[in-house]
């Protein structure tokens, strides 16, 4: 009897294990990682696309996961090219605000660090100042209006195109004829960012985000000369303190037409110390959570010193590099909506019809903004309306017919077509693409425009223009010099331009290499 319970129980433990082990879940398959993992009670199915891979080939290099952990060398990669990522980022959104103190750096090198200096290009701008695409045919007047004090009035003289933009060049407000004493020249109030006392009344007022505000105006040219343009602002023009009112300083004013300076933001590691300076300075209130995180991401941030390690340093000379590359691909080879033709290679550099590069409400044209702020200067929604005969319209070429880039050892030929539309007068000028500034050569002003005398206009009102290293024989009054080995472009301008232009019933020729 005592045998037969012995052989019961062992038999009854063994059927015991036997349910036990039918009961265990079975070992399933990691689709991700390929691992044999138990199934437990609770286990379902995962949907695949929100798991990772044990391994991942991408652009950046191999990246590897334990159960979607990563391993050391793919922490590092990833996030080396974060930081790689956030410095190119930067380049490419804060490129108004270095361009703005770049101007600011380079307009205090010539002695207008105070509110009561203008700067004077009393006989035209020529190619030995670098600006960002200049014209050869106004009368530039500059000055970096600081508000740190307190608001700052602001005496404009007539017949002027003004505006004001701030230190992140964003649009601050038009004065002259575009403005609100509609050329008639005008008292103007800049207040500053949270200033909280009495505005008195007899003033236009605009409000300002930054301390730091750039202004510059355009007088015009009167029988060839710039004598009426110039007096006409020394005569009226004076910046002074709200306080000093009653008894405004005497202002000074500086001829710096043929001065060597430049006004261009860096394309080097030197551009994020621009930026660095910038951020110091101003309230950050100036700028958006995005853009300052964006910064902070990469050691720019207000109140600290910004000094990146060698690691960081290595990394951002890098991006700079890249961001500098893809900012002139956008701005010689655009791949936005932005050619005036199917057939021709002119465009517009002032993309989206909104001065704020909105393509609908909320929504930035990023690469627009880029190829404007990278390639020309002065924000204002007088450059987006389209107004007959009033202002001036602009098209850039970077490319001949062909498609190829514009070659300084080349000759070309471009024809403008009768009825040119341009009430008041039409000009080419040649741009370095180095420097997007006027191209040095024996000329000193490289452009041409209907305003210069002996120009050749054609029996049909149509005209031809050359471009080259040489004039060709018989056109030289009808010539803009080029340089061998250098690539350039240009940009049209047309002054009071006409129906013609904005119904696109008359467009200009491409660039045709003469052989």
């Amino acid at each position: 009897m005592t045998r037969f319970y012995l052989v019961l129980l062992a038999t009854i433990f063994m059927v015991s294990c036997k349910q036990s082990e039918n009961n265990q879940p079975a070992n399933t398959q990691d689709t991700a990682t390929g691992i044999q993992i138990p199934k437990m009670k609770m286990t379902t199915d995962i949907p695949e696309a929100i798991t990772t891979p044990a391994s991942v080939e991408t652009r950046i290099g191999t990246l590897n996961f334990f159960d979607g952990y990563p391993d050391d060398a793919t922490t590092k990669l990833v996030y080396d090219n974060l930081d790689f990522m956030n410095g190119v980022n930067a380049f490419l959104n804060a490129v108004p605000g270095a361009s703005a103190e770049a101007i600011r750096t380079g307009w205090a090198s010539q002695g207008q660090d105070n509110n009561q200096t203008l700067l004077v290009m009393e006989d035209l701008m020529d190619s030995k100042s670098l600006f960002l695409t200049p014209n050869t045919e106004s009368i530039y007047h500059m000055a970096w209006l600081d508000v740190k004090n307190g608001p700052l009035v602001i005496e404009t003289p007539p017949n002027v195109l003004g505006i004001i933009d701030n230190h992140w060049f964003k649009y601050v407000g038009d004065f002259g004829n575009a403005g609100p004493d509609k050329g008639k020249g005008g008292k103007y109030l800049l207040v500053p960012p949270g200033y909280e006392g009495k505005i008195p009344e007899g003033y236009h007022v605009f409000h300002t985000s930054t301390y730091g505000n750039l202004m510059f105006f355009r007088g015009f040219l009167k029988d060839g000369s710039t004598k009426t343009a110039v007096e006409s602002a020394r005569k009226h023009y004076k910046a002074y303190s709200l306080a000093d009112a009653a008894n405004p300083p005497e202002m000074k004013f500086i001829n710096v037409s043929g001065k060597e300076f430049n006004t261009i933001h860096a394309n080097d590691f030197h551009f994020y110390q621009e930026i660095n300076e910038i951020v110091q300075y101003e309230p950050n209130e100036a700028s958006d959570p995005e853009t300052l995180g964006l910064l902070a991401a990469i050691g720019i941030e207000k109140g600290k010193e910004f000094a990146p390690d060698e690691r960081m340093k290595t990394i951002l000379n890098e991006a700079v590099a890249v961001a500098n590359a893809t900012a002139r691909a956008l701005t010689f080879r655009p791949r936005i909506d932005a050619y005036y033709y199917p057939d021709r290679h002119w465009f517009t550099s002032f993309q989206g019809g909104s001065y704020t590069f909105e393509t609908q409400p909320g929504v930035r044209n990023l690469e627009g903004r880029v190829l404007f702020h990278y390639y020309a200067t002065g924000i204002t929604p007088a450059m987006a309306l389209k107004m007959v005969g009033i202002g001036s319209q602009y098209a850039a070429a970077t490319a001949d017919s062909e498609g190829h880039p514009l070659d300084g050892s080349k000759t070309y030929k471009i024809h403008l077509p009768p009825g040119i539309p341009a009430q008041d007068f039409w000009s080419f000028v040649v741009y370095d693409n180095q420097t997007r500034s006027m191209l040095q050569t024996d000329q000193q002003f490289p452009s041409i425009s209907s305003l210069r005398e002996g120009v050749v206009i054609n029996p049909d009102s149509s005209v031809d223009v050359w471009f080259g290293p040489k004039a060709p024989e018989g056109h030289e009054s009808n010539w803009v010099q080029t340089v061998s080995g250098k690539s350039w472009n240009v940009l049209l301008r047309l002054y009071g331009p006409e129906q013609a232009w904005f119904d696109k019933t008359w467009k200009p020729g491409d660039f045709e290499e003469v052989k």
